[in-house]
């Protein structure tokens, strides 16, 4: 069971939500990635995504709960199609944030959910060490957000993404306040692949490991803008 470092508890705090596939494919197998899961509304409206790490925790972004209550949060897995009802889905009991997080750009953007009820899907392990983030090593990047950054509509299929991470210094060039503790950079130096609005807390996966967390960027594959994503191991382990 991984375990959560320096997170504090947080019931109702002020809105300061900042969300944020492009390029990549529809999701198809429901045995490839069972451990995605979506956030939505009482009403089901998709705002972004997370991680199960357990069958009751889930991993998603700081920004995408900053500000709502538990309650207001609903969790939905085994679902590929959000247009359906299949699945499973679980109210948010509580849930805590990095300590000291205060917006995307300044890190910490990471949040434990706690389901009020247990899901029975596959469950995604943590990396354990800091090797996935080799400059050029490849990660999955899954969400139901926006396809190309002048979207209106989101996807209600979940897609997937191959993304190589960028080079810290690469990274620390394009964003002047890039954080290569809290931080790391993925992205195309030609741009055209990424992920996008309502993404945000997805999961990026590295040799099926959850690696990163959608967090941040400018807006959604541009050239040489990679995206910013939560550095997992700096928060679990």
């Amino acid at each position: 069971m991984a375990a959560v470092l320096a997170l504090l508890v947080i019931t109702v705090v002020p809105v300061h939500a900042q969300p944020r596939i492009v390029g990549g494919v529809v999701v198809d197998d429901a045995d490839e990635a069972p451990w995605t899961v979506a956030l939505t509304t009482s009403s089901g409206y998709q705002f972004c995504g997370g991680a199960l790490i357990t069958p009751n925790l889930v991993v998603t972004a700081a920004h995408c709960v900053y500000g709502r209550t538990p309650a207001s949060i609903t969790v939905v897995g085994g679902r590929l199609d959000l247009r359906t009802d299949g699945g499973s889905t679980s109210v948010v009991a509580k849930y805590q944030l990095a300590d000291g997080y205060s917006t995307p750009s300044r890190g910490k953007d990471i949040a434990l959910l706690t389901l009020a009820v247990r899901m029975p899907y596959r469950v995604l392990p943590v990396a354990a060490t800091t090797d996935v983030y080799a400059a050029r090593n490849v990660g999955v990047v899954y969400g139901w957000g926006r396809q190309a950054e002048s979207d209106t509509n989101k996807s209600p299929l979940l897609h997937k993404a191959s993304i190589p991470i960028v080079a810290d210094e690469e990274c620390a060039g394009v964003y002047a306040r890039y954080d290569a503790v809290a931080m790391f950079c993925a992205g195309y130096p030609e741009g055209g692949i990424d992920s996008c609005i309502d993404d945000s807390g997805g999961p990026f996966v590295v040799d099926g490991r959850l690696a990163g967390i959608v967090s941040w960027g400018i807006g959604c594959a541009r050239p040489n803008t990679p995206g910013v994503y939560t550095r997992v191991t700096t928060y679990l382990s």
